[in-house]
């Protein structure tokens, strides 16, 4: 009996005492009676229940006002109010409070143990969950093994330690925010803000305002002061995703800022100085912007101190098994939900799609089999059948192109950098020498 499930009762009434012990203990479950607050209260901390089956009316004073003492200290374990002259009143009160159910007398010894079989599965369901969410925690994970995955992360770490500004550079999807957020955690900036913003969410006529705050009265609705996001992220770290939107008015006030530490709100004349560190991601070609004149060379500069290119979910496949696992117990912790298991070939039909959408892709398409799934088992029929599908659609001909020439200038950045040593270029790519000599070949890069 010691490992049997423990359902502790308070019920001052001993034929429902009695009567309650006879019909769970006949299932095997360990039972204990307290016949008042009191006594349960002296010997709640031994008692280490699985499920409490409470009273709502008991000698010394209101079940409902025990459950929600129970509540204070314990949101895990299960609470059935039982009641006798039980009132819609009543059950309100009690489910508000965090009751699970809500049992009446004379108790019905079906609907007695549905009710408990129920409970404890919620308490099994909830336990496990728990564990998932401690194995998960709420920092950024940086999940995978691959060489070029790790050579991202290596290089983030190193670069987190000092206060220079960073450039990641990747396609859409590959998980620029989730780096960026690693380097500030790991930072002297730690324990203070981390401030995102998306330039190519903000209407053009706003930016300035929105990135350095505004006077009031310095246009049409400024009503009051603002602070801009520079100024919230004082102390901490600033995003600038998708820098390469940045129109070139905000370009100049972002450069007085990276040389100065200085900024001026819109319609205001003094400076305001703040200590910032600036991370930037793109997934354009920023050489290419500045080449064309529409992005500033001396701010691409100051932006790319460090570049860390974050490689595309084709480039590190071996940590497709890896991102699955952990995005499926990310789901089912997150919605309460019975942990799911993998058959072992969903993995490797899954590493057959291309995943144009990179590691946001993958997570969705997780999420879709975790929710549209019966059952516990996650199978390759659980696959969505555009990515299953031998004949599912591949990327077109034009993206193809896009992609090979993202990489192809990601390489040649490699071989500029180490002065065209392919060695070297390879250790900094995060990939085999032998498997970037075929890359140059199948791309056509050759030294001018």
């Amino acid at each position: 009996m010691s490992g049997a499930r423990h359902i502790v009762i308070v019920d001052d009434e001993p034929n429902i005492g009695r009567s309650l012990r006879l019909i769970l203990e006949g299932e095997g479950y360990r039972v204990t009676v307290c016949q008042s607050i009191a006594a349960f209260q002296a010997s709640r901390l031994a008692l280490r229940a699985d499920l409490y089956l409470l009273d709502v009316r008991l000698p010394d004073g209101n079940g409902i006002e025990l459950l929600r003492s129970l509540r204070e200290h314990d949101d895990v374990t299960p609470v059935v109010m039982i009641s006798g002259h039980g009132t819609i009143q009543d059950a309100v009160a009690a489910t508000r409070s965090g009751a699970f159910d809500f049992l009446e007398k004379p108790l019905a010894r079906d609907r007695v143990l549905l009710v408990t079989k129920n409970a404890l599965e919620r308490l099994d369901l909830q336990r496990e969950n728990q564990r998932f969410r401690e194995l998960i925690g709420d920092a950024p994970k940086m999940i995978g093994r691959s060489p070029a995955f790790l050579h991202a992360v290596e290089q983030a770490t190193q670069v987190a330690r000092s206060d220079v500004t960073v450039l990641l550079a990747g396609e859409s999807g590959t998980g620029k925010e989730l780096l960026a957020e690693y380097v500030h955690r790991e930072s002297p900036f730690a324990s203070g803000p981390f401030v995102k913003v998306n330039c190519a969410a903000i209407p053009t006529e706003l930016v300035e305002s929105e990135l350095f705050g505004h006077e009031k009265g310095a246009f049409t609705g400024a009503a009051t002061q603002r602070r801009g996001k520079f100024e919230l992220a004082d102390g901490g770290t600033i995003f600038l995703d998708e820098i390469g939107d940045l129109h070139e008015a905000s370009q100049a006030k972002l450069l007085r800022i990276l040389q100065d530490g200085e900024l001026t709100r819109v319609g205001g004349e003094q400076p305001v100085r703040v200590s910032v560190r600036v991370i930037s991601a793109t997934n354009r070609r920023l050489e290419a912007l500045v080449a064309a004149a529409a992005f500033r060379q001396d701010l691409f500069y100051r932006l790319s101190v460090v570049p860390i290119v974050v490689p595309a979910l084709r480039e590190r496949l071996q940590d497709l098994g890896d991102l699955v696992v952990y995005f499926l117990s990310e789901f089912c912790a997150r919605n309460n939900v019975r942990p799911r298991t993998l058959d072992p070939d969903v993995v490797p039909a899954l590493a057959r799609y291309a995943w144009p959408g990179n590691v946001r892709e993958l997570r969705n398409v997780v999420e879709r089999m975790a929710i549209l799934t019966p059952g516990d088992r996650i199978t390759v029929d659980s696959i969505p059948a555009e990515i299953r599908s031998p004949s599912a659609p591949r990327p077109a001909a034009g993206l193809q192109e896009v992609r090979d020439a993202a990489e192809r200038e990601r390489i040649r950045q490699a071989l500029q950098q180490t002065d065209w040593n392919v060695s070297s270029a390879a250790r900094l790519l995060g990939t085999e020498r032998t498997s970037l000599h075929k890359r140059l070949r199948a791309l056509g890069l050759k030294r001018k």
